[in-house]
């Protein structure tokens, strides 16, 4: 559509232009005829004309027969501009091109002002009921009444009488405690010592020496107490080893009573801290 108009505009261009050149050819051909005829007038016709044409009240002018013609007025000629409905060349409006691809994110703003508090909302649904508070324990107290020495190697100290013994913490075949709830523990340790013999124990934390019980030889056998506390983890193990030494080692006890004893309890558990 748009080259039909374009074809059409040219045509009437060309047109426009031809007529304005043959106008100007018919006028410039016009003035050379009348410069033609002027010239082959005689000079006194002229003269004479333009006497008697001329009024009475305006005085003669004298005329030589020499002077040139009087110069014509000069033709101006006229060129007409084309005007031009430019909407007719304006083509039909085109369909909507393809979205193009996004552009890059700009740079964050600053955050604005907090808004204001938004209405209360509805009420929830009831939720499912919890689990009931969970308590934990454990707790051990075990006693020997034969008594113990040697000095031949590090042993366990293994214990004889089972006072409390909650969830079987305690094995008593290996004489050690094992952590099932990791948490602060208190434990406590009660000897009684062998006249003209040494006593040396250590609690034992796995395999690491924690704290000694000693006592040197005397000739009294006196009770020996060592107390601590332990935080434990899970299969953590805490026991008494007898410490081997120049000297013999030795535990006192007897079959009627119970001269050493062994205690243990969980003080707070590590999930509830």
């Amino acid at each position: 559509m748009t080259a039909n108009y374009g074809c059409v505009f040219l045509t009437f261009s060309c047109v426009i232009t031809l007529l304005a050149q043959n106008v100007h050819s018919f006028s410039t051909k016009i003035l050379e005829d009348e410069d033609a005829t002027n010239q082959d007038k005689p000079r006194t016709e002229s003269v004479t004309q333009s006497t008697v044409s001329a009024p009475t009240d305006t005085p003669s002018q004298c005329v030589r027969c020499c002077d040139p013609p009087p110069a014509s007025p000069a033709y101006v000629m006229y060129q007409p501009i084309p005007q031009i409905n430019i909407t007719i060349l304006k083509g039909d409006r085109g369909d909507i091109g393809p979205k193009g691809p996004p552009g890059k994110s700009g740079k964050a703003g600053n955050a604005g002002q907090r808004g204001p508090v938004g209405p209360r909302g509805a009420k929830g649904d009831i939720g499912a009921p919890g689990n009931s508070c969970k308590s934990y324990y454990s707790a051990f107290s075990v006693g020997r009444k034969k008594s113990l020495h040697s000095n031949d190697y590090y042993q366990p100290l293994i214990f004889d009488t089972e006072l409390v013994n909650l969830y079987g913490h305690f094995n008593m075949f290996s004489g050690k405690f094992f952590c099932y709830v990791p948490g602060v523990y208190f434990f406590n340790l009660n000897v009684h010592t062998w006249n003209q013999k040494e006593t040396y124990l250590h609690v034992m934390k796995n395999d690491k020496e924690v704290v000694i019980l000693y006592a040197q030889p005397s000739d009294r056998s006196i009770m020996q107490s060592q107390s601590l506390m332990l935080e434990l983890e899970e299969q953590d193990e805490v026991w008494v080893r007898l410490f081997k030494g120049e000297r013999e080692n030795a535990v006192f006890s007897d079959d009627f009573d119970t001269y050493v004893t062994f205690n243990g309890y969980l003080i707070k558990a590590k999930a509830e801290t």
